[in-house]
């Protein structure tokens, strides 16, 4: 489906960002939507999250898991010690985080292991590119400065024992969009009119776009838009040769590819999100709201068989959540908090059905010594989907 000509552009006055992106059209002609979409979320200092002024949360245009309560980085600090558990206690445990944010899930995770067994054998590193979310992360760290430390790629960490973490990492990567036309396979490309940004159908840019679609057995049906995430792999294979022994964890919207690619979903999952309000136009508000496109987690679990990464479980986040024990934290909390009911309110919100314990899946893959039909992870005990990938 077009972007809607009523927000074919910002009425505003154009941003640097849409400058730079206008004069790059202008001197090289139409960019694919993946690099219009890497430049208005990534691009140095004006990018969504590149940009200073970023805010992620209730003060911002969305807001993940972390944010709705402590309770969800205290269970993935629940899930990190088991998994080094699992893993025989090892004397060195590094968690990875890519695409921490403010710090919120790090903080509440190590908050919750704190003086635990586990302290003595563990490092957390977050993956940040951005000098003043780093300094945001620092600041809101530094009860555990003596823990935690940065790099500005996974690709950069040397070869790690532990956990590599990501929460709505994916679903933030540049994306191809496409559609099937009655012609054949189109992709959208950024164009100009005049001065305005439109979206300009073309052949696909690279050969890997069809072949991707050929891969998991995708067949679109005419007038049938959508989008294809190859950075996706890009990244798993950079992750697979950090990993030496350990977890892969990842939280995100997604499907598996035959729910992804279903014929009902012809308009795709692009969505944008400013000030807490939805859109579906990325030409409007450019490095000034989020841009994201739900995953492939057929993909996930197949590239990661072919690098290792053997898939473990597959669910939604809310009975993974059930499963891991929330309603045990719970129980502490009713011992410790004022308004019991209040945070049993924001709670639900990561575990209920048409909230984030739906929309948001939850895959864990491993890669090392241990045969994966030997590990059992509690948050899979309820329901392992991942048969259906």
């Amino acid at each position: 489906m077009p972007f809607p000509d009523s927000l074919k552009h910002n009425n505003g006055s154009m941003s640097e960002l849409e400058d730079l992106i206008k004069d790059r059209i202008k001197a090289k002609g139409p960019m694919t939507f993946e690099s219009f979409m890497a430049m208005a979320l990534y691009h140095p200092g004006l990018g969504y999250y590149a940009s200073p002024g970023t805010e992620i949360g209730r003060a911002g245009d969305f807001y993940t898991s972390p944010h709705l309560h402590p309770i969800f980085g205290a269970m993935l600090g629940r899930q990190a010690e088991e998994m080094w558990e699992v893993m025989g206690k090892p004397s060195e445990f590094t968690i990875v985080e890519a695409g921490g944010g403010r710090g919120w899930l790090a903080r509440d995770l190590l908050d919750h292991l704190r003086g635990r067994d586990i302290c003595d054998s563990l490092s957390y590193v977050m993956v940040e590119l951005n000098p003043e979310m780093k300094e945001r992360q620092a600041t809101l760290l530094k009860d555990h400065a003596a823990t935690v430390e940065w790099a500005d790629a996974l690709e950069t960490i040397k070869p790690i024992t532990g956990l590599i973490l990501t929460n709505e990492l994916f679903d933030a990567m540049p994306v191809h969009l496409i559609e099937q036309t009655d012609g054949g396979l189109m992709e959208i490309y950024v164009s100009l009119d005049g001065d305005t940004l439109v979206e300009s159908p073309g052949a696909p840019s690279s050969p890997s776009i069809e072949a991707h679609l050929k891969e998991f057995g995708i067949s679109l049906p005419a007038r049938y838009r959508t989008e294809v995430n190859l950075r996706m792999k890009e990244w798993l294979e950079a992750a697979a040769s950090v990993l030496e022994n350990g977890f892969l964890l990842t939280i995100d919207y997604g499907y598996p590819a035959r729910e992804l690619y279903m014929e009902e979903r012809d308009r795709g999952t692009l969505l944008c999100y400013h000030r807490h309000e939805v859109n579906e136009n990325p030409l409007i508000n450019i490095g000034e709201q989020d841009i994201t496109a739900h995953i492939n987690f057929s993909a996930m679990k197949r590239w990661g068989d072919e690098l290792g990464l053997k898939s473990l479980g597959f669910t939604r986040q809310g009975p993974y959540l059930v499963s891991l024990g929330i309603d045990e934290m719970l129980e502490e909390l009713l011992t410790s908090s004022p308004d019991y009911q209040s945070e049993i309110n924001k709670v639900k919100g990561l575990i209920m059905p048409g909230a984030m314990g739906d929309t948001h899946k939850v895959l864990v893959q491993y890669k090392g010594n241990i045969a994966p039909e030997k590990i059992s992870l509690r948050g899979f005990k309820m329901r392992n989907e991942a048969g259906s990938l």
